[in-house]
């Protein structure tokens, strides 16, 4: 029976909107929503396999390298929500593959849990920001990039490499990315915060003048590095742009590591 109310008509489009947004929504259950990162754990990787040659043993490390992430992603999450059972599933899937290929690296390369206390602090730390709710806090974003850099020496191990053969790569990669950090910073989270733009341009000028002592080459990325933190955070970039301009930075980075490493 008719009951002369009628049924609100469809919007144009409207049906495909949700699947994508369930794809979407699911996707993040298990990919971290943070772009940056991503860059952070894998030049410095790839700065790394530049600098020493490949060995089959980086192979599993990247495996781990990338589980190892998500798995403290999900477990940082876990504290800082206090809701370990919402990511339990996360939890023991990435857990099993950083365990699985962590074990494969050891048993070929077991010196390289001299690494281990390190990395153990540096999450000791992450987890203390966590639980205090301010893992967006610059102090812990630092201690972020130093634990991302740290992959370099890794890896040389790992190649059967001696340290010095990274000695380079390392300091301008950890020049690079907490420079890129203070750059990011000054574009979203704080743009117009004065003293912190301050800040960060005389970081990258000095951060010029480091990675020009390790090696002429580098000279030319990170004098484009002071140009874009001095002045494209008076621009108002999209975080769009801002992830643009970052790509090309990486790339030109890992580009000057080649050409001085290679």
């Amino acid at each position: 029976m008719q009951t002369g109310r009628t049924r609100p008509a469809t919007r144009p489009g409207a049906t495909g909107t949700v699947p994508a947004a369930r794809r979407k929504r699911r996707r993040g259950q298990w990919v971290p929503p943070q772009h940056g990162a991503w860059a952070m754990l894998l030049v410095p990787y790839f700065a790394g396999l530049i600098a020493v040659g490949f060995s089959w043993v980086q192979l599993p490390l990247l495996l781990g390298w990338v589980g190892g992430y998500l798995l403290s992603y999900f477990g940082l999450l876990a504290v800082k929500t206090r809701r370990p059972g919402r990511v339990r599933a996360q939890l023991l899937v990435y857990g099993s593959v950083t365990l699985t290929a962590g074990a494969t690296v050891l048993l070929a390369r077991p010196q390289l849990l001299l690494f281990a206390p390190v990395f153990a602090a540096v999450l000791g730390v992450n987890g203390l920001f966590a639980k205090a709710r301010r893992d967006r806090a610059l102090a812990n974003g630092l201690v972020s990039v130093v634990a991302a850099t740290l992959i370099l020496p890794v890896v040389a191990v790992a190649g059967g490499a001696s340290l010095w053969r990274v000695t380079g790569p390392f300091l301008v990669t950890l020049l690079y990315f907490t420079g890129s950090l203070l750059f990011v910073r000054t574009t979203i989270r704080e743009r117009g915060n004065r003293h912190l733009l301050a800040a960060s341009v005389a970081f990258h000028a000095v951060a010029l003048a480091a990675a020009t002592w390790v090696a002429f080459p580098y000279a030319v990325p990170f004098t484009g590095y002071l140009i874009r933190a001095a002045a494209l955070p008076r621009r108002g970039l999209t975080p769009k742009r801002i992830g643009i301009a970052e790509i090309v930075s990486s790339a030109a980075l890992l580009a000057s590591v080649a050409l001085v490493t290679v």
